[in-house]
C-alpha cells in the first residue's frame, strides 16, 4: 500500500472505528471521535503541505466497499446506542454530533464515489449507503440531473450567488426528489420498460425497511432518533453540494444552451487531511470534468476556483449566511467576470 492509499484508509476508517467502540464503550472513545473528526482534521490540514498529486492507476475500489459496508454496520450500532441505556446523555450528545459528521462527510463522500462506478454491484452498494440514510433519491438526481445540469438553473442542487443555506437546503432537497423522479421515469420511457423498474420505489421501500429496523432495535424513540441521525447526515451532503457550487453559474451561449461545463463552474481545496477523509470530493472540478475517474486519480486543475479555507470548514461558515456571503460572494463575482 503506497502513502496516499494509507493516507485515504486512515484519514476514513479511524473516525468509523472511534465511533464504533465509542457507541458500545462511551467515555473517552467518544470524545475522542468528535476531535478528529473537527479539531484534529483542521489542525492537520493546516500544518500538512498542499497536495495536488493523483495516482492514475488506483480506483480505491476495496477501501469503498470497506468503508460502504462499515457504515451499514455503523448505522443500527449507533442507533441502538443513542436509544439505549448503555451511555449516558451526554454522551449520546457527542455520539450524535460525531456519527452525523461522518456519514453525511465520509459515508456521503463514498457513496458519491460508487454510484459513479459502472459496476452494477458497486453503484447498488452506493445506493444502499444513501437509502440508509433516507436519501436514496441522491442515486438519480446526482447522476441524471445534477451532473447534466450542473451550474445552471435547472440543477436543485447549484446553489445560487446571495441564496443562504437555510433557503438552499428546501429548494435543493424537493427539487432533486422530484427532478431524481422525473429523470427516471423518462429514463424507463425512453428503454422502454414499465413504471414499476423506477428505482424510487427501492428508495422509498428501503428507507422505510430502515426506519422498521430503527423501531426494532429502540422502539418509538429509536425510530426517532435514526430519522434525525439521518437528518442530520442529510444536512451535511447539502452542505457540500451548496459550497462546492455557490454562486459559479454557466453562460449561455448565442443558441440559448449554456456553455460545456468547465474547471471554473466548481469550488475545490487542496488541503490534503480533509481530501483524504473525504476521498477526493475536494477535487470538484475534476469529477465533473470526468465524472467516472476513480477518487485517487482526481487532478485539481491549474484553473480551478479554490476555496480560502478547506471544505469541512467553510461548509461550518455557511452556516452563518451573512459571514458566508461577506467571504464568499467578492470570490465568486470574480471567477463569473473571468
Amino acid at each position: 500500500m503506497d502513502k496516499h492509499a494509507a493516507l485515504f484508509a486512515f484519514a476514513t476508517l479511524l473516525p468509523a472505528g472511534l465511533i464504533g467502540i465509542g457507541a458500545l464503550q462511551g467515555s473517552y472513545w467518544i470524545v475522542a471521535a468528535v476531535l478528529v473528526l473537527t479539531v484534529v482534521t483542521s489542525l492537520l490540514d493546516r500544518l500538512l503541505p498542499e497536495d495536488r498529486t493523483h495516482d492514475d492507476g488506483a480506483t480505491g475500489t476495496a477501501l469503498s466497499v470497506v468503508l460502504a459496508l462499515t457504515h451499514l454496520a455503523l448505522v443500527p450500532v449507533v442507533v441502538w446506542a443513542l436509544a439505549g441505556d448503555m451511555i449516558s446523555r451526554l454522551e449520546k450528545v457527542g455520539l450524535f454530533f460525531a456519527a452525523g459528521l461522518y456519514f453525511g462527510q465520509v459515508s456521503n463522500a463514498n457513496a458519491h464515489e460508487l454510484i459513479h462506478r459502472p459496476q452494477r454491484a458497486l453503484h447498488r452498494l452506493g445506493m444502499w449507503v444513501y437509502t440508509s440514510l433516507l436519501f436514496g433519491h441522491h442515486t438519480s438526481a446526482h447522476v441524471l440531473v445534477h451532473h447534466r445540469h450542473v451550474a445552471t438553473r435547472k440543477d436543485p442542487n447549484t446553489s445560487r450567488k446571495g441564496e443562504g443555506f437555510y433557503r438552499y437546503v428546501i429548494r435543493a432537497w424537493v427539487g432533486s426528489f422530484k427532478g431524481g423522479y422525473r429523470a427516471e421515469k423518462d429514463r424507463l420511457a425512453r428503454i422502454g420498460r414499465p413504471a414499476w423498474r423506477n428505482p424510487y420505489w427501492i428508495y422509498l421501500g428501503g428507507g422505510a425497511a430502515f426506519i422498521a429496523l430503527a423501531y426494532g432495535l429502540g422502539g418509538i424513540k429509536g425510530m426517532v432518533l435514526y430519522v434525525a441521525l439521518a437528518s442530520h447526515a442529510q444536512m451535511q451532503l447539502l452542505l457540500s453540494d451548496y459550497v462546492q457550487h455557490y454562486g459559479l453559474m454557466r453562460k449561455s451561449r448565442a443558441d440559448g444552451k449554456p456553455e460545456p461545463v468547465a474547471a471554473h463552474h466548481s469550488w475545490n481545496s487542496p488541503h490534503w487531511y480533509s481530501s483524504a477523509m473525504m476521498l477526493n470530493a475536494t477535487r470538484h472540478s475534476d469529477h465533473h470534468a470526468r465524472p467516472a475517474r476513480a477518487y485517487p486519480a482526481l487532478e485539481l486543475p491549474d484553473d480551478a476556483p479554490m476555496l480560502p479555507r478547506p471544505l469541512p470548514l467553510m461548509a461550518s461558515i455557511a452556516l452563518v449566511p451573512p459571514l458566508w456571503r461577506r467571504i464568499m460572494d467578492p470570490l465568486a463575482d470574480r471567477w463569473r467576470n473571468a
